[in-house]
């Protein structure tokens, strides 16, 4: 931690690492019995902790798992407030996962984004989370640009982004599945095609 960092506040290191328990405990439950066959009391009941806690951190059983769903998302968003002038943002952002600044590969993450495919309540939280970021990517490219965020080409290029770092992670967590290693290489491989795709623009 840099000498200008400062730690949050116990309370919210506190609240933070309860919400990730709670998201794991949600995808282990999840993944044994599946969304529907799981109940908002039996997440609690494994996390230790009452349903009437559980429903001050979240508002649905489904909704438990967003943390884990965020977690590489803000990381990402984060690095690119680090993103240094004059590096193009493909090699940036590869760069960044070889080099392990982004989160480690974990397999409770990618259990989850495998069911984000089947799981339609599942899906709604993970495309939320894509879509919450966006104004934030769009900011992002905007400061560098030197320019508005409500420009027509900023908002395209945010989700052109936003969209390839979602069908990254997909990408990866599907070929973990079959085989592939998860390894933080390997998602930097995957990182890199889906943003080269961005980069290349339409061939059609």
């Amino acid at each position: 931690m840099s000498d200008t960092a400062v730690a949050p506040p116990l309370a919210e290191r506190r609240r933070t690492a309860l919400r990730l328990e709670i998201a794991r405990a949600a995808v282990r439950l999840f993944a044994t019995q599946g969304v529907t066959g799981t109940t908002g009391e039996q997440i609690a009941q494994c996390v230790g902790i009452s349903a009437r806690t559980l429903w001050r951190h979240f508002p649905s059983k489904e909704s438990c798992v967003r943390p884990l769903l965020t977690a590489g998302l803000d990381a990402a968003t984060d690095q690119l407030r680090h993103w240094p002038p004059q590096v193009p943002l493909l090699d940036y952002l590869t760069d960044s996962c070889r080099r392990g600044t982004l989160p480690s590969v974990d397999p409770a993450v990618l259990d989850l984004i495998r069911m984000t495919v089947d799981e339609p309540a599942l899906r709604a939280v993970w495309l939320q989370a894509h879509d919450d970021a966006l104004p934030v990517i769009a900011g992002l490219l905007a400061a560098r640009a030197g320019t508005s965020a409500d420009r027509l080409q900023v908002k395209v290029h945010a989700s052109m982004v936003n969209g390839a770092l979602r069908i990254a992670a997909e990408d990866f967590a599907a070929k973990c599945a079959h085989g592939g290693e998860a390894t933080a290489e390997a998602l930097a491989a995957c990182l890199h095609a889906a943003l080269r795709t961005v980069t290349d623009g339409l061939p059609y």
